[in-house]
């Protein structure tokens, strides 16, 4: 295999684990990328091979988005579910159109911020898993829409590599009264509309820089991401159910200050 090829398969393995646990994928790739030398045409790569991870959620959650659809013309709260999630997703869907550039040229290119960030976002991570708090809502489906939006506007922080938009999604639903197993679910579900308008608008931008080369490191990215997203989804509920998300939090702390370190001796 060529080096590209390696590093597109082992990025890809990177995506489908970090994902939907609250680490920052893109942060992970940018910063990996960084220090393999790995290189995209418009930063295209590390936002194309998340549909691999979308349809690991597709997949691992085909039945119950298959039901909430059938229940929909005739049961007010899966109407609620989805207006919820859409509702949620609007705030991303507007800034990310409108932040687009910045976010590409700027933030995806500065991984002294991306670093500073997993760390900044491990302990609040910390400190939110600790707070002794009695949940309101213990299931995805029941979250209010108002809750919906306020956890789509802190979504939008996740626009900041190494942040993690799983991460603010979590942080947020639980700050507002869900326990540790919804808000994850929710962060699945509004992982759907998120991720595939940011992959169709991502591809529609970079339609003209995209090369065969490019093509076929992206597919071999989503496959690997495809494979291991299944893994974390099908393992994350029960595990932050358990065990909250202190293991996430130190991990954060520990790759940002590992980056922050090689960054400052000039890797």
């Amino acid at each position: 295999m060529e080096p590209n090829t390696i590093v597109a398969a082992v990025l890809g393995i990177v995506e489908g684990l970090t994902e939907f646990i609250p680490v920052s994928s893109t942060g992970h790739l940018l910063l990996m990328g960084h220090f393999l030398g790995f290189e995209s045409p418009g930063r295209s790569f590390e936002v194309l091979i998340q549909l691999g991870a979308l349809l690991a959620i597709l997949g691992v959650y085909a039945a119950r988005i298959t039901q909430v659809a059938r229940d929909a013309p005739h049961d007010p709260a899966a109407r609620r579910f989805i207006a919820a999630i859409l509702v949620a997703f609007l705030p991303a869907a507007v800034i990310g159109v409108l932040a687009h550039g910045f976010i590409k040229t700027v933030l995806f290119e500065t991984p002294m911020l991306i670093a500073v960030m997993l760390i900044l976002g491990g302990f609040i991570l910390l400190w939110v898993d600790r707070r002794a708090v009695a949940p309101v809502y213990a299931r995805a489906e029941d979250f209010p829409l108002p809750m919906a939006l306020k956890v789509g506007f802190i979504q939008c922080l996740a626009m900041i590599p190494g942040v993690s938009r799983s991460g603010a999604t979590i942080v947020g639903a639980l700050m507002l009264g869900a326990d540790k197993r919804s808000a994850a679910e929710f962060s699945f579900f509004l992982a759907m509309p998120t991720m595939l308008g940011a992959f169709a608008y991502d591809l529609f931008k970079n339609r003209d820089v995209l090369d065969g080369a490019a093509i076929g490191n992206i597919a071999i990215g989503f496959v690997f991401a495809l494979i291991t997203g299944v893994v974390v989804v099908r393992w994350l509920l029960g595990y932050v159910s358990r065990r909250g998300y202190a293991l996430f939090a130190w991990w954060r702390i520990i790759v940002g200050t590992l980056a922050l370190l090689a960054l400052s001796a000039g890797m």
